[in-house]
């Protein structure tokens, strides 16, 4: 089967990244495994091809617009769910060391037979809460960048992936919609973990009217060694709504 991937190609070029025919292939196969397992269980409510090729290959790589990737050599997606934005930016940007972290088994089965069929290097999957992935030695506070797609509000997402950021380095969160609301929330829980917010990018997905926002906050100062507390506590009591 022939795909027309011209509408991923323009969707990156905005964030200055031409893909290689074998990225194109990366891309293409990740496609097939994601619509293949997905049948078999939930990992994306999205199967039409273009419409991956967006809302979650091109989307994936948006951060490219923001943060100077050349400079990023390793970075944790937490909760990465289907592998996204972990692989796409793995895919187009080959030099990063990825760690893919998630507390579903089964998603890292689907996850490790991407990595194969690809034949993706310096990628590793880890089965963990992202909460007790946050207190091992080998995680904390290792990484030049984490990221999350999760659904999360931001102050528990700030809690779940900012103790992996050495400092200097960043986290990304990325939002639908516009997150105004979230940071005034997650003010303090960004303050207490060591982190300081450098910058809003609010955009539209190319070809469509969706509204994106990427909330890039950079390490300043280690985080406390008391966080994150416990499993399940940041979402309950998320930072700065603690009496």
């Amino acid at each position: 089967m022939s795909y027309d991937l011209s509408i991923l190609r323009e969707g990156v070029r905005e964030y200055g990244i031409t893909l290689t025919d074998r990225q194109e292939e990366q891309f293409i196969r990740y496609y097939e495994l994601l619509v293949q397992w997905n049948e078999v269980m939930n990992l994306t409510a999205i199967t039409e091809f273009d419409q991956v090729l967006l809302k979650h290959f091109a989307d994936s790589l948006s951060i490219a617009g923001t943060l100077d990737m050349g400079k990023i050599h390793s970075c944790i997606d937490v909760g990465t769910g289907a592998g996204f934005p972990g692989i796409p930016l793995k895919i187009a940007f080959p030099h990063l060391k990825v760690t893919l972290l998630d507390s579903l088994n089964k998603r890292l089965n689907f996850l490790n037979e991407v990595i194969g069929e690809l034949g993706l290097e310096k990628i590793s999957t880890v089965h963990l809460r992202a909460e007790e992935g946050g207190k091992k030695p080998e995680y904390r506070e290792k990484y030049d960048l984490a990221v999350s797609r999760a659904v999360s509000r931001l102050a528990a997402l700030c809690e779940y992936c900012m103790p992996y950021v050495r400092k200097g380095g960043f986290f990304v969160s990325y939002k639908a919609g516009q997150a105004e609301e979230e940071i005034k929330e997650g003010k303090t829980a960004i303050s207490v973990l060591g982190g300081k917010l450098v910058k809003l990018e609010n955009f539209q997905l190319c070809h469509t009217d969706m509204e994106r926002t990427l909330v890039v906050i950079k390490k300043v100062k280690d985080t406390p060694k008391k966080y994150p507390r416990k499993p399940g506590t940041p979402a309950k009591e998320p930072l700065g709504s603690v009496k």
